[in-house]
């Protein structure tokens, strides 16, 4: 989620959540959101003006809930940063309807669940995703912080991820010869 528009992150990969939660507990991290399940659709249009310039359009469906999500062009860095901005919407059935009216189609989809954890008076969040293709954290906030706490956790620069969970998915199909479309449970 972004903070005034701009989103700094990095991913982390883990082994699995019970040795991830563990870390994060250990670190001082508690758990801010639950455990939820999200179903992520990203859209673009049809010669992939959005993917070929590295931006994306997602609408994301979680609780009951709905979010629009625009993802500029990251900037490059040893963290994945870049523009965001987000607005809930109503129905989520209706927002995806208007994409689609308005010439977008929608390209890839991806499930995980989400658990959100903050440090109790410290700024950032931890996010544990877990996914069809393995479990990450994703550290988000400031890029001290994220440096500082990516060592804290027992990573250096070099296990920094900077992919998105498309890209990732990619790569999983490709080293797995597998031809799913979608990374979904």
């Amino acid at each position: 989620m972004s903070r005034g528009g701009h989103e700094t992150e990095i991913k982390l990969a883990m082994s699995d959540v019970d040795s991830a939660k563990r870390m994060l507990y250990r670190a001082g991290f508690r758990v801010h959101k639950r455990r939820l399940f999200e179903d992520n659709f990203v859209f673009d249009t049809p010669d992939g003006r959005l993917r070929g310039g590295a931006m994306l359009l997602r609408l994301r469906e979680a609780a009951g809930k709905a979010i629009v999500t625009f993802k500029g062009r990251p900037i490059e860095s040893k963290h994945k940063s870049r523009e965001e901005l987000e607005t809930a919407v109503a129905n989520g059935a209706a927002a995806r309807l208007i994409i689609e009216r308005l010439g977008f189609r929608q390209i890839f989809r991806y499930q995980k669940y989400r658990t959100e954890y903050k440090q109790p008076s410290r700024p950032g969040t931890a996010t544990l995703d877990e996914t069809p293709i393995g479990v990450y954290v994703e550290l988000e906030g400031q890029p001290s912080w994220i440096d500082r706490t990516a060592r804290t956790l027992g990573f250096a620069e070099r296990d920094y991820i900077n992919r998105s969970y498309g890209g990732l998915f990619l790569d999983w199909r490709r080293e797995n010869r597998r031809k799913a479309r979608d990374m979904v449970w």
